[in-house]
């Protein structure tokens, strides 16, 4: 039940048709007693800037979630970014501090690390290769980096992309090896396909499987299905994998402690999202 008390929580996007955290957080509120709601905010991109400004002036507001086509803007709008929003060059949740200003972070990679440990893989110290730099690409560089990968391979077809997802890791992350320009898995730890290729099914494979290990994680973005193209291959050479949606349920426990609700686990939320 919404009431005079409860706590905002903005999800601003545009457009909200195929937004899904709602269907997430606000059963898992209902069912622990919190008073806080997320409510979908339709924002186009021209009007976002002086929207945020506003939105925060809200006496019952609590924090907000960013997603497309905002989370680059939102970049310079706060008064505090995380180190890994500005690794990953952009931002997807902002809560107020104790002293009114705005301060950011970034969970679509957070949720792919903790989604990996939680499968009992390793990530200190591996060796990463991430296909593609693009927003989920990039989260997902920056939390890898500061979950002390030892080295991250880079790469993309858009070489600006890519090269300045490498400058920001190596300006934030510089005990981090980073590289760019190869997407041969041979010799990795974990590879992550973090482009749109399986999201049709012609797409060819991100990379060549054939040079995946078997002792190889393998990680993918795409929730079109749950065993993509990819995923299928490399399961059939032997490789242990995580399926996209594990991201999206992963990071919002996450989510939970930045701003400041009881925290929960991935397994909790699936059981209870009214995602039909």
């Amino acid at each position: 039940m919404i009431s005079g008390t409860t706590r905002i929580i903005a999800h601003l996007g545009y457009p909200t048709e195929t937004f899904k955290s709602p269907l997430i957080y606000n059963p898992y509120f209902e069912k622990h007693g919190i008073d806080a709601v997320v409510v979908p905010m339709g924002c186009r991109a021209e009007d976002f800037p002086d929207f945020l400004r506003l939105v925060f002036r809200l006496s019952n507001i609590h924090g907000a979630l960013i997603t497309m086509p905002h989370k680059v803007t939102t970049m310079g709008l706060l008064e505090e970014l995380s180190t890994r929003a500005q690794a990953a060059g952009a931002c997807n949740a902002i809560r107020l501090d104790e002293d009114g200003r705005l301060i950011g972070d970034m969970f679509d990679g957070e949720g792919f690390v903790r989604g990996v440990l939680r499968k009992g893989r390793q990530v200190a110290g591996a060796d990463v290769l991430v296909v593609g730099s693009g927003g989920v690409g990039s989260a997902i560089a920056a939390s890898l980096a500061a979950a002390d990968v030892r080295r991250i391979a880079v790469f993309d077809a858009n070489t600006e992309a890519m090269n300045g997802l490498t400058g920001r890791l190596r300006q934030h992350y510089p005990d981090v090896e980073v590289t760019a320009g190869s997407r041969d898995p041979e010799g990795f730890d974990i590879v992550v396909n973090a482009t749109p290729l399986g999201m049709k099914s012609d797409d060819p494979l991100p990379i060549d499987v054939s040079r995946l290990s078997p002792s190889t994680f393998v990680g993918e973005v795409v929730m079109k299905q749950e065993i993509t193209p990819f995923l299928e291959v490399a399961r059939s050479h032997g490789c242990d994998f995580q399926v996209g949606t594990d991201m999206l349920f992963e990071q919002i426990p996450a989510y939970l402690e930045f701003f400041g609700f009881p925290t929960t686990t991935a397994d909790e939320l699936r059981s209870i999202a009214c995602m039909g």
